[in-house]
């Protein structure tokens, strides 16, 4: 059975702008560059790898791709044509690189309180340490350099001031704690072993867990890092995935389009935001389709019906929301995504967070008892469907008006202090990390602006129709009134 394998991308708990309504800072390339990509690549046959590996294999991995270098690192190339629906790599999964691969006593000693992406980064960490005399060697010295990554983690704390507005920032600082706590998990297990563990440091433990963050796969099996697969580069629109067969033991990438020789061969390696990229993968898109931002909700203290708002909201099971990959987020989150038309039915604004806002827009008991009166009269759901009372409508989403306009304008100030982007060599990694906050805030920015616009066009829709509804109502007034002869 083929199941889908996607890249890592760990969701940690974050701080995000904050809905009641004041704000508290909040998954390489893209379909529009990648036509140009052949222009810029300059590959360089590596010989050495591909045959190693299907030695170890005892298979063919793949008769249509060879390894070379562009702008973005090591990547794959198409070596003949291929055609879309074509196989072009196949890796066995006794060439692998999974937790399953640690010394049976060490993984004992681990236990369940370690996570696989930490017992796949000791992994990592004992093929390093053996050098040339492992033999994943010409796999592992392959991989990434310390200075070759950009993920926020090892951002300085004055680059990460670049996107403190994005919740980035705060997931970073989680993240790092998160790597902290599985280093004491695993600290006492590891000095069972020090003639290989003695010397590895935090940042050696560091590296090696965002090198499995940003390469490894997860599949029902677990992660695993999968050799060649890992050297291809991530388009986020391309319909070609990871597939892994549990049956036949393989992880396989069909083509999703034709490919001529020398042609960059893409991937997607998940539907993943710049803030996933950034932060799981050091990388980001100029334009990304996947973007969103994140809102989060709360019932202020000096709400004077906070309590029953609250009561309310757990009442009637306000639904968790999920964001693309299928990942739950907090029950007071909202994930905003681009609204393509400022007309249609506002798609990308979550029904729960409109709901969210006309609940936060009650100033007495009986507006309350309204919105369950209403919610009963329809599906059920609380206030997810426009209140009867268009004044209310309008007043609850001119609120999540204010609060988006008054992000998108922190989210600009921001860009704009990023300043222009400038590389003398030795500012080369300032600049290009200064390039993807660009990118990163940018991203952000145009979802809000978009979020914004749409509500904008609704309240003016709503206050049309209402002052049509106030005429027609005033003119039946006086005809009644004239008829009866109070006129």
């Amino acid at each position: 059975m083929l199941l889908g394998a996607r890249k890592i991308s760990r969701h940690w708990c974050t701080r995000r702008p904050n809905l009641s309504l004041s704000h508290t800072p909040s998954t390489k390339l893209n379909s529009h560059i990648s036509a140009s990509l052949h222009s810029i690549c300059q590959v360089e046959e590596l010989d050495d790898f591909l045959p190693w590996l299907e030695r170890k294999a005892g298979t063919e991995i793949s008769s249509v791709l060879s390894i070379g270098k562009s702008a973005y690192g090591r990547s794959l190339f198409a070596s003949k044509t291929i055609r879309a629906g074509d196989c072009i790599l196949k890796v066995p999964f006794n060439v692998q690189l999974a937790p399953d691969n640690l010394n049976p006593e060490l993984k004992a000693l681990l236990g369940d309180d370690v996570g696989d992406v930490a017992k796949l980064a000791i992994v990592v960490l004992l093929e390093q340490k053996m050098g040339h005399d492992s033999e994943w060697a010409p796999y592992i010295s392959r991989l990434p350099r310390l200075e070759e990554m950009h993920n926020t983690i090892f951002w300085s704390e004055g680059e990460l001031e670049m996107i403190r507005q994005s919740s980035v920032y705060q997931e970073t600082i989680n993240q790092r704690s998160q790597i902290q706590q599985e280093v004491l998990a695993i600290r006492t297990a590891l000095k069972n072993f020090p003639e290989t563990f003695e010397s590895i440091t935090y940042g050696d433990f560091m590296h090696a867990y965002a090198l499995v963050t940003s390469r490894a796969w997860g599949s029902t099996k677990g992660y695993s890092l999968i050799p060649f697969a890992d050297f291809s580069n991530h388009d986020g629109t391309s319909e070609s995935i990871v597939l892994s067969d549990e049956d036949k033991l393989f992880s396989e990438v069909l083509a999703d389009r034709n490919y001529t020789p020398g042609e960059q061969v893409l991937i997607r390696y998940g539907k993943f935001s710049n803030a996933t990229l950034l932060l799981d993968f050091g990388f980001t898109l100029p334009y990304n389709i996947h973007d969103q931002v994140q809102i989060q909700g709360s019932i202020p203290h000096h709400d004077n019906l906070r309590e029953m708002k609250l009561e309310l909201l757990k009442r009637h099971h306000r639904p968790v929301s999920k964001d693309g990959n299928g990942f739950s987020s907090s029950m007071d989150s909202f994930t905003i995504k681009e609204i393509r038309s400022g007309s249609g039915k506002g798609k990308g604004i979550p029904q729960s967070l409109r709901a969210f806002a006309r609940v936060l827009c009650c100033t007495s008991p009986q507006e309350l008892s309204d919105l369950v009166e209403e919610a009963a009269q329809h599906d059920g759901r609380l206030a997810r469907r426009p209140l009867t009372n268009i004044s209310r409508e309008i007043k609850a989403h001119q609120m999540l008006i204010s609060t988006l306009t008054q992000l998108a304008e922190d989210y600009d100030a921001s860009v704009k202090s990023l300043g222009p982007v400038s590389s003398p060599a030795t500012r080369e990694r300032l600049s290009h990390r200064r390039q993807m906050a660009r990118d990163l805030l940018s991203g952000e920015l145009r979802i809000l602006e978009s979020a914004s616009a749409w509500l904008k066009n609704y309240c003016t829709t709503l206050t049309a129709t209402d002052c049509h509804r106030d005429g027609v109502c005033s003119t039946k007034l006086l005809r009644s009134r004239t008829e009866r002869g109070e006129m």
